[in-house]
């Protein structure tokens, strides 16, 4: 049997790092990481004690190509708080998806990147 312990990493691949890099460094404020000298092009990212890793695909390709739908392969990060997110990307810019009342038993937060992954926020109601 298989011992799990914790999710280590999430891949996303994105078409041109360095807009990746900006959304998710500098707007985003995602902490980077050292990453080990791959062949690839790619950046990591601290996130809590897990992490994100974006690949440039050299074909210029990613998997998605529309709109968010939340059946669609995601990750999700738990935020503080549902209002200073909103507030957030609205501030940012960034266009986004709330569910402040949503059925999944807390409030969700669908965005974008550059690239159409999918990102989650949650956090408590009314937090």
């Amino acid at each position: 049997m298989i011992e799990y312990v914790r999710i280590h990493h999430v891949s996303l691949a994105v078409r041109d790092l360095e807009q990746a890099k900006k959304f998710y460094s500098e707007v985003l404020h995602f902490q980077e990481i050292q990453r080990p000298p791959f062949r690839s092009k790619g950046i990591w990212y601290a996130v809590g004690n897990h992490q994100l890793h974006l690949l440039e695909n050299p074909n210029g390709e990613t998997l998605r190509k529309s709109e968010i739908d939340s059946v669609d392969g995601h990750f999700a990060i738990w935020v503080k708080s549902y209002k200073n997110t909103v507030e957030w990307l609205g501030k940012v810019g960034v266009p986004f998806e709330a569910r402040p009342q949503s059925v999944a038993g807390f409030a969700q937060i669908y965005i974008l990147d550059l690239d159409n992954n999918i990102i989650e926020f949650d956090a408590a109601y009314d937090s």
